[in-house]
């Protein structure tokens, strides 16, 4: 059997997935932005996590899988406009700095999941003025981490959303190979468009790259590691970023580029009263 173990930890309320063997495992702070703080397979940690950051509410947690909702990257000064109002946005959006609640978990033979909802809020309103309610589905299934998400519209308007994930997989190693049928990659450090030769040094680089998805698998690799995922088609890109001397590498995969709802040209649009639902698998070998 699959269990689940709920335990506290500086205060925080944290939950354990763990496969029947012990080799693979998740554990997720649902109070600290529904984050991931740990993802194991073949008995071996895969993300990085600075723990100091987790713990104090007034930083941004450095590490695990952050959710990126309602966008994801940066807005120019940090602000955009909508039906004719000015609004800030923190980079991100606002997902990974609020807390979300628990709706339900479940372990069995097969597979374990905790599912796990953000709702809006006034606080929320001012920032991104919609109603709304995020539900995602974090299942572990082998040494595979399934994250289902929905994205329910509760306003009488489009709501207007590019979602994405910041996985930290850790890594002392820059160089980032990938295996993705594109032939140029985008470096946010110049805004040069450049050809893409499968792999990526990010060593001497501060702001992240991006590459256009071509298809609904991605493999990187990366020291030892392969880092698969498979996800939706909505997700376009795959995004990658570090910081200099930190033990880790950044692999996201994203539904839209930085920006967007600046230009407001490829949004994803959720009617008033609908849902929008996508999903990305990981597996680490």
């Amino acid at each position: 059997m699959y269990t689940i173990e709920r335990f506290e930890k500086e205060m925080f309320m944290m939950y354990q997935l763990k496969h029947p063997t012990g080799n693979s495992w998740i554990t997720v702070c649902p109070e600290r932005g529904g984050i991931i703080t740990s993802y194991g397979t073949n008995n071996e940690e895969r993300l990085y996590l600075n723990e100091a950051t987790l713990f104090d509410r007034k930083k941004n947690v450095r590490g695990g899988i952050p959710v990126l909702f309602p966008i994801s990257g940066q807005l120019h000064n940090g602000r955009y406009e909508w039906e004719g109002k000015v609004y800030d946005m923190p980079n991100h959006g606002l997902a990974r700095i609020h807390p979300w609640e628990v709706l339900e978990t479940h372990s069995d033979e097969d597979h374990a999941f905790i599912s796990i909802m953000f709702r809006s809020s006034l606080s929320t309103k001012g920032i991104y003025p919609f109603d709304f309610k995020v539900i995602f589905t974090y299942t572990l299934r082998e040494d595979q981490l399934l994250i289902h998400q929905t994205y329910e519209n509760l306003s009488d308007q489009p709501m207007p959303i590019y979602p994405g994930l910041h996985p930290y997989f850790k890594s002392d190693k820059k160089v980032i190979g990938l295996d993705i049928e594109t032939k140029t990659y985008f470096d946010y450090n110049d805004e040069q468009e450049k050809q893409f030769t499968g792999q990526i040094d990010l060593t001497h680089l501060k702001e992240a790259v991006r590459l256009e998805n071509t298809h609904t698998k991605v493999k990187a690799t990366v020291d030892d590691q392969s880092i698969n995922m498979t996800m939706d088609e909505e997700f376009h890109y795959t995004v990658l970023w570090t910081e200099k001397d930190q033990g880790f590498v950044c692999v996201e995969p994203w539904t839209r580029d930085n920006g967007e709802l600046n230009r407001q040209e490829q949004l994803i649009e959720v009617a008033p009263h609908d849902v929008f639902e996508t999903w990305v698998n990981f597996q680490v070998l």
